[in-house]
């Protein structure tokens, strides 16, 4: 019941919301977020860490299709879970004055739609019913056209609709591959969408394959990876800061959430199969994301191809199938909601006091902003694998699998550390240091309610780089029970 009630905090919240008064819609908003956090928090000190899936709730829903209202985390889900009700209030608390832009849609509609977008999310990553899972995937569009569309920079409108293009692309080729597992389990005896029963099912090699290309499709658009990720550059370049953090940081993830708990989970065979193609793809997004970010001159650009290249690490670590690879690549996908929102948020805070996002207009921050300033080191230092920063550990993980994969895989994933060091670094150069723009104001450091929006990520950068055993003593039952139904040994070898 506890799952339930983390989905429709938020849910309910985004309808009153919608309809208070504009004085009161932030405080409402943020008052929904807080509650929803608390109930995560709660629901995470009842969940036992030596794996399976706990906190099941199960319904019928449409018996006649097998169609279940059914929820339920394993260790992989309530990471996510965590990392979606954490975000929300400090995206929100970031985004207290900036939905009042001109041209942006207002403070109510901004907090109502981050809040349906927070409810759509948590029910993708706790749904057990691959038809639920569907439509809730499909139901996160929605908020996040509008908060795209409604809000942020001129161009918007066109971003918006390019991502619903690929995004609603991407669903209706999975859709094929839901229905494809409704006739296997139909012909298996009793029709059933729900993961528990589709994973008992022995589908036959060529089945498999043709649906792990509908599922690999569709979570390659939203993770996203070369080359479907068009959209995501635009979208990060025209939204809020606050929207991206949402769509990069929660959003895409369910792409390689869906890879561990589909594609792995339900068709080992041809996960398998698919692994020399999908390793090559991640090999390219890691480093195309890379050298392209080097290239761009608007720093949301450059963010959001940061995160293409990252994304590469997680497929790549998820598809060398071993403990190391798929531990490192689960604990990667916290690592990079928690170190991306931190750059994409101060980032914000820099283009609301300069008046621009180009780098080239920028210069000399550090001098007037030194807190601004080392905050954004610090995001930028997280992103190319910084030693002490969580991302680091997850990064190493994955470099270690690859190179027990094959050292070629190694060599090329090692590559991307040093492009990585290059674009980060090259982008604090720019922006903070040298001499400040000519004839501009002096740039306003952060104060203290910004302070204390960054300071959570801050803490969790620094506490997980030392110490990220609590997480990985979550994600670890979870890389060993989806290894064991992929036929993987814990070492990496068949069983």
């Amino acid at each position: 019941m506890i799952l339930t009630i983390l989905v429709l905090l938020p849910l309910v919240g985004a309808l009153v919301t919608a309809f208070v008064p504009d004085a009161l819609a932030r405080l409402v908003g943020l008052g929904f977020a807080a509650a929803t956090l608390v109930t995560g928090i709660v629901a995470a000190l009842r969940y036992d860490v030596g794996g399976g899936m706990q906190l099941t709730e199960t319904h019928t829903w449409i018996e006649s299709l097998g169609v279940h209202y059914a929820l339920g985390v394993d260790g992989l889900g309530l990471l996510m879970v965590l990392l979606t009700v954490v975000l929300v209030p400090i995206v929100l608390l970031a985004g207290w004055r900036e939905s009042d832009a001109p041209g942006n849609g207002g403070a109510r509609a901004f907090f109502a739609w981050t809040l349906a977008l927070e409810a759509m999310s948590l029910a993708v990553f706790t749904a057990t019913d691959v038809l639920l899972f569907y439509v809730v995937f499909e139901a996160t569009l929605i908020p996040a056209y509008f908060l795209i569309g409604g809000f942020g920079r001129a161009g918007r409108g066109r971003a918006a609709t390019k991502f619903l293009i690929y995004q609603l692309a991407g669903g209706l080729i999975m859709l094929a591959s839901v229905i494809g597992l409704y006739v296997v389990s139909a012909n298996a005896g009793s029709p059933s969408f729900l993961l528990s029963d589709l994973a008992a099912i022995d589908i036959d090699e060529t089945t498999q394959r043709w649906l792990f290309v509908g599922f690999f499709i569709a979570f390659a658009i939203k993770a996203p990876m070369f080359p479907v990720h068009t959209w995501l550059a635009d979208t990060t370049e025209k939204a809020t800061t606050g929207t991206s953090v949402l769509l990069v940081c929660i959003l895409d993830k369910i792409g390689t959430f869906g890879m561990l708990r589909f594609c792995l989970g339900l068709l080992p065979d041809a996960s398998q199969w698919a692994t020399p193609v999908v390793v090559v793809l991640a090999l390219v997004s890691i480093i195309y994301g890379a050298l392209v970010a080097i290239g761009q001159d608007d720093v949301l650009r450059l963010i959001g191809l940061t995160s293409l290249s990252h994304f590469g690490f997680i497929v790549l670590g998820i598809f060398v199938f071993s403990s190391t690879g798929g531990a490192g690549a689960i604990l990667y996908m916290v690592n990079h909601g928690i170190a991306t929102a931190l750059m994409f948020l101060v980032a914000g805070f820099l283009i609301h006091r300069t008046g621009t996002a180009s780098i080239r207009e920028m210069g000399g921050v550090e001098r007037t902003a030194p807190v601004l300033a080392g905050v954004f080191l610090v995001a930028g230092l997280a992103a190319c694998g910084l030693p002490g920063l969580s991302p680091f550990v997850s990064e190493m993980m994955v470099i270690i699998a690859a190179f027990d994969h094959h050292w070629a895989v190694g060599a090329v994933a090692v590559l991307a550390i040093v492009l990585a060091a290059f674009y980060a670094l090259w982008m604090y150069q720019r922006t903070m240091t040298g001499p400040g723009r000519v004839g501009a104001a002096p740039v306003v450091d952060l104060d203290r309610r910004e302070v204390g929006i960054v300071a959570p990520l801050l803490l969790a950068l620094v506490l997980f780089g030392f110490y990220p055993m609590p997480l990985l003593d979550v994600i670890n039952p979870v890389v060993h029970d989806t290894l064991a139904n992929v036929g993987i040994g814990q070492e990496g070898g068949p069983q």
